[in-house]
């Protein structure tokens, strides 16, 4: 293997100290919207492939800091959602000594994606194929499940520890670095908009569930990491205060969805409550925010999308 050294300025390539790399992994294009991370050392480590379309970016980010197709030693991902493991099967087959590290209740839709994928395509429809491309099986061989807790050996002493963390999705682990304290948050923590330093729920269905999503948060805090590591987007430093963030954003959307349902309104109307009750608490939503930015991360996480998560869990009557 290569070396890292002098290579932190490829396009797309952020050094992020500790031999963690960040990769924008240019979800159906756009950029600063996805993000994997390469920790570098002993046993590379690939977290989160992104979409399918984003496997030949990986690659060519990977080699750029001289991780070659035999040199990758694991690829983990925080959850089977299209836009954190889409690449997981056409990247495990660019990497083919590299082990494939996912939750238990995750790791037979990697091996076959055909119901992952056909959930999909009922969300999204002819747009899945923009957005997400097709994911490619990963050989069940190849996969490694992890539990409550797990490890993936980095090498030198360094692991780097899975904590299962559902709420956002009950396939869903937080990652912490042994010698970094980096916390890779997947989608427990929300959508972070760099750009505005905005902290947006992501509470999709059929999954979401605010008592296991606050519980989720609460052991992240306990971890004491130094910096969350956001798939969308980005490493952010302020940990106390952005996990209290995304604790109170959540709440406020939950208790907004509950007003809508209490006064008989249909789902638009929930929608247009939050957004309006929202407006204020988010930068990328005033009047001098720059719509597209919007738009990009909208592909990611709509408003849309996580209110319907939220009624569906009401619809459960779990809410007290």
């Amino acid at each position: 293997m290569d070396t890292a050294e002098g290579r932190v300025h490829t396009p797309g390539v952020t050094g992020l100290g500790h031999d963690v790399y960040e990769i924008d992994t240019r979800m159906a294009g756009y950029e600063g919207i996805t993000a994997g991370y390469l920790i570098l050392g002993e046993r590379p480590c690939l977290v989160e492939t992104g979409t399918a379309p984003s496997a030949p970016v990986v690659r060519d980010a990977l080699a750029a800091l001289g991780v070659g197709p035999r040199d990758l030693a694991t690829i983990v991902v925080t959850h089977i959602h299209l836009d954190h493991a889409g690449g997981a099967g056409d990247v495990a087959g660019m990497f083919p000594d590299a082990e494939v590290v996912v939750h238990e209740r995750g790791a037979r839709h990697l091996a076959d994606p055909a119901r992952l994928l056909s959930s999909a395509r009922m969300v999204y429809g002819d747009a899945l194929d923009t957005l997400f491309g097709t994911m490619n099986p990963t050989p069940a061989e190849r996969i490694r499940t992890v539990e409550e807790r797990g490890t993936v050996d980095l090498g030198g002493g360094r692991r780097l520890d899975s904590h299962y963390s559902p709420g956002h999705a009950k396939h869903h682990v937080g990652l912490i670095d042994s010698v970094s304290g980096d916390l890779y948050v997947g989608d427990a923590a929300g959508v972070y908009i760099p750009e505005t330093a905005d902290l947006r729920p992501a509470t999709p269905p059929p999954d979401f569930d605010l008592d296991t999503a606050l519980a989720s948060l609460r052991m992240f805090g306990s971890l004491r990491p130094q910096r969350l590591l956001f798939s969308h987007y980005g490493p952010v430093p302020d940990v106390e205060e952005t996990l209290a963030r995304s604790g109170e954003e959540i709440r406020l959307w939950v208790e907004q969805a509950k007003a809508a349902r209490g006064a008989g309104l249909d789902f638009d109307h929930a929608v247009a409550m939050v957004h309006e009750r929202t407006r204020e608490r988010y930068a990328v939503l005033g009047p001098d925010a720059d719509p597209a930015l919007l738009a990009k991360f909208d592909t990611v996480s709509s408003t849309a999308s996580s209110v319907a998560g939220i009624v569906h869990w009401l619809d459960r009557g779990q809410a007290r």
